[in-house]
């Protein structure tokens, strides 16, 4: 089964740390993601822009509204995305409590809905 692993976290907390520090976080990302192709459970993941790149949209009574930024202001913001194969909630759990960012921020684990 496919799960989206979103990741949140304050996107400062990376631009604080000494370029050491910054540079393990970092090549922790790159193991990681090394290690979920070598078993076969990545289909897919990237970071995100910083949030002050998004644009929301909405539709309101046939109206398209555009607004900068992101949906809502919080202390954690979007940041990237894992899509992988697990063999259950459990296993996917699992992955997401391996992402760095999961150390200072917030993991969101969503199964996906096969609609087709």
């Amino acid at each position: 089964m496919q799960y989206l692993l979103l990741i949140y976290e304050n996107e400062e907390i990376a631009t604080r740390m000494p370029a050491p520090e910054r540079g393990k976080f970092h090549q922790d990302y790159v193991e990681y993601t090394q290690d979920l192709k070598k078993q076969g459970q990545l289909v897919a993941g990237e970071p995100l822009e910083k949030v002050r790149s998004a644009t929301t949209v909405r539709v309101r009574d046939g109206k398209t509204v555009t607004t900068d930024g992101p949906f809502a202001e919080t202390r954690e913001q979007l940041g990237g995305f894992y899509l992988v194969e697990a063999k259950d909630l459990d296993e996917a759990r699992g992955l997401a409590a391996r992402i760095p960012s999961a150390r200072h921020g917030s993991i969101e684990v969503r199964p996906v809905m096969k609609f087709m």
